[in-house]
């Protein structure tokens, strides 16, 4: 089944409160998944590699083995094409895990795209960062 998986990562300062946000969705236009969370480390770089990394997993349990991935970071996709080096040590990691994960696809792709068109991926990100400033000021009251 082919997809198409809009990713984003965010980040409220750099360092700061980061999310990372992804919709997948296939051939006919239905959302097939719509997964937000706050990766590890807090920094937006981070965040979108995580992205790039941890979403492709939830394709292949819905039968995609065919996947486009759109990203409004260049700068990741160049990356992940094997353009341009990765110098930061600890992106190294994620991009090779990204990387495994890729190889799992028949075909796959990235690509960069205008911000204008990766909406949903960054309102999903930031809603990632909203849901843990929400639980951490619960947990600061409790």
């Amino acid at each position: 089944m082919k997809a198409i998986l809009y990713a984003d990562g965010a980040a409220r300062g750099n360092p700061g409160p980061a999310g990372a946000g992804a919709v997948l969705i296939d051939a006919d236009g239905h959302v097939l998944a719509e997964p937000h969370q706050e990766p590890r480390a807090r920094h937006q770089q981070r965040g979108r590699v995580h992205r790039a990394d941890h979403r492709p997993r939830g394709g292949e349990a819905r039968g995609v083995d065919d996947i486009d991935v759109r990203m409004d970071s260049k700068l990741v996709v160049e990356q992940m094409n094997g353009r341009w080096k990765i110098k930061h040590p600890n992106m190294k990691p994620l991009a090779l895990r990204a990387g495994e994960l890729w190889a799992t696809f028949r075909r796959r792709s990235i690509a960069h795209v205008p911000r204008e068109e990766n909406g949903i991926a960054d309102a999903l990100s930031n809603k990632a960062i909203d849901d843990t400033l929400t639980t951490r000021a619960i947990d600061d009251a409790t």
